[in-house]
C-alpha cells in the first residue's frame, strides 16, 4: 500500500478512484464496512480504493479542549488500513489552515488533484469542512456535478447497539477488552515507542521497556499479563500501567511498562505492541522497593499460569 500525505502526489494514470474518507479511529467493523465498500467499487472497475484519513484527530485543532485520546497509534492504524486491501492512503497533516476549507472546497480538491473519482464512501452522518459545512447531501450535490457516487454508508451495530469509537474507548476504559475486540474486528492492542525510562525496572532485577503512549487511551490502572510483539515476535509479558504510587513521586506521571519474560536486549527505539491476556492485580503502594520487588516477583509467577 502507498501512503502519502498530499492529493498532488497521487497518481491514479487515468484509472478511476474510490475514496473512503474518515477519522478511522481504531479502524472498527464499522470503519471496514466503509473501507470495503470503496475496494468493492474499485475492482468493480477495475480502478484504484484509497483511503483518505488524517494524522490527528480534527479536534486537536479546532476544539482543543474536547479531543478524544485515541484507540491506535498511527503505525496500528496504517496496519490495520493495510489488511483491507486498499491501493492508497492519504493522510493529511490536519493544520488550522486546513480546518479553514469548507467542505466542498476540501472535496473539489479532492476531485481536482486525485480523479478522476468514481465513488466516495462515509458515514451516513459524516461531517466535514470549516464550520461542519460538508455533509452526505453536499457530497451527493457535488457527486451529480463532478459526476461520482456517493456512499453514505449505515452503522454496524453489534448486541444491539452501533459500533463507535467512543463505545470501544468506553470497553477499554472498563477494562472489558472482549468487547473492544468484537468491535475492533481483531484482538484489542495498545502500541507505543520504547523509550528510556530511570530504570528502576532493572534495578529492581526486571527490566521494563517504557511505551511512549502519549495521546492515547490507556486501560485502567494495574498489572496484566500480556502478549508482546516486538519485531515480528511474540513474547509472553507483564505490563504495569499507573503512577507507580510506591515511589512517592511529588509529581506522578502515568507509565506504561512492560517486563518481556525470559528475554534481554536492547529495544530502544523499537516499536511494541501489547494485547491483554488478563488483569492480575490493582495498582499498590507498598512499605518499600523491597516488598515491591517481592511483588513483582509473584506477579511474574501469578502471569505464567496465565499462557
Amino acid at each position: 500500500m502507498d501512503t502519502f500525505h498530499h492529493p498532488d502526489a497521487f497518481n491514479s494514470s487515468g484509472r478511476k478512484v474510490s475514496l473512503a474518507i474518515g477519522m478511522f479511529d481504531g479502524v472498527h467493523l464499522g470503519h471496514q464496512q466503509l473501507i470495503r465498500q470503496a475496494v468493492v467499487d474499485a475492482e468493480q472497475h477495475e480502478g484504484l480504493a484509497a483511503v483518505v484519513t488524517f494524522d490527528r484527530h480534527p479536534n486537536s485543532i479546532v476544539a482543543p479542549d474536547r479531543v478524544p485520546p485515541l484507540i491506535y497509534a498511527p503505525a496500528q492504524k496504517l496496519r490495520a488500513i493495510t489488511s483491507l486491501e486498499v491501493d492508497s492512503t492519504l493522510i493529511i497533516p490536519f493544520t488550522r489552515e486546513f480546518s479553514a476549507q469548507s467542505g466542498e472546497q476540501f472535496i473539489r480538491q479532492l476531485a481536482r488533484q486525485m480523479g478522476p473519482l468514481h465513488s466516495i464512501c462515509v458515514g451516513s452522518t459524516f461531517v466535514f469542512g470549516h464550520q461542519r459545512s460538508g455533509n452526505v447531501a453536499l457530497l451527493q450535490t457535488l457527486g451529480r456535478e463532478l459526476n461520482f457516487l456517493v456512499r453514505g454508508i449505515a452503522s454496524v451495530a453489534l448486541d444491539g447497539e452501533v459500533v463507535s469509537s467512543t463505545r470501544i474507548r468506553d470497553a477499554i476504559r472498563l477494562g472489558d477488552f472482549d468487547a473492544a475486540s468484537q468491535m475492533l474486528g481483531r484482538e484489542y492492542a495498545l502500541s507505543g515507542t520504547i523509550v528510556r525510562g530511570d530504570e528502576l525496572g532493572a534495578k529492581l532485577g526486571f527490566p521494563t521497556a517504557n511505551l511512549d503512549v502519549s495521546g492515547r487511551l490507556i486501560p485502567s490502572h494495574g498489572v496484566y499479563a500480556v502478549h508482546a510483539y516486538l519485531d515480528g515476535a511474540r513474547h509472553r509479558a507483564v505490563v504495569n500501567i499507573g503512577q507507580r504510587p510506591t515511589l512517592r513521586s511529588p509529581a506522578p506521571e502515568l507509565r506504561v511498562e512492560v517486563h518481556l519474560l525470559d528475554f534481554a536486549g536492547d529495544i530502544y527505539g523499537h516499536e511494541l505492541e501489547v494485547t491483554f491476556v488478563e488483569k492480575l492485580r490493582e495498582e499498590q503502594k507498598f512499605p518499600s522497593l523491597e516488598l515491591l520487588r517481592e511483588q513483582i516477583s509473584r506477579d511474574i509467577q501469578s502471569a505464567r499460569t496465565k499462557f
